[in-house]
């Protein structure tokens, strides 16, 4: 099985960025995280602070062999209509995180653009958000 995980802008900068928010845990941390707790799973991690590319790397989901994707979209979450159209297009299951809870986050952070064509949203479990996550896909690809 192969999942793609993708982090928007600033997840670069988790364990060195308001930690009283994003906790210690690294963009690393959360790679290393998911391969020791998912073994028989080959992860494609990818990031990027540049709407467009993350855009081009949800195209290369579309007719993959991948169970689904993962996406933390980061602030784009909350604007970018580009990166919700990219998600609406795959034929395979997206699942978005954030590390935070947004609903306790400023205003702004409430309401996730991205969302809507995800089959779902897991928020403000920390790193243990993207190994809910990917439990939820594999539970989906065994269904099947």
């Amino acid at each position: 099985m192969k999942a793609l995980v993708i982090n928007g802008p600033n997840l670069n900068l988790l364990g060195r960025r308001e930690k009283e928010i994003y906790g210690e845990i690294t963009l690393e941390g959360i790679d290393q995280a998911l391969k020791q707790e998912f073994p028989n799973i080959d992860f494609h991690f990818f990031q990027s602070n540049t709407e467009g590319e993350i855009i081009d790397e949800l195209h290369t989901a579309i007719d993959s062999d991948y169970i689904g994707v993962i996406i933390n979209p980061g602030a784009y979450a909350h604007y970018s209509y580009a990166i919700r159209d990219a998600i609406a297009a795959l034929n395979l299951p997206v699942i978005e995180v954030h590390i935070s809870n947004l609903q306790k986050r400023e205003e702004f952070r409430k309401r996730s653009i991205t969302a809507g064509p995800c089959i779902g949203q897991i928020v403000g479990f920390g790193e243990i958000s993207y190994v809910l996550a990917v439990h939820a896909l594999v539970r989906m690809k065994n269904k099947d």
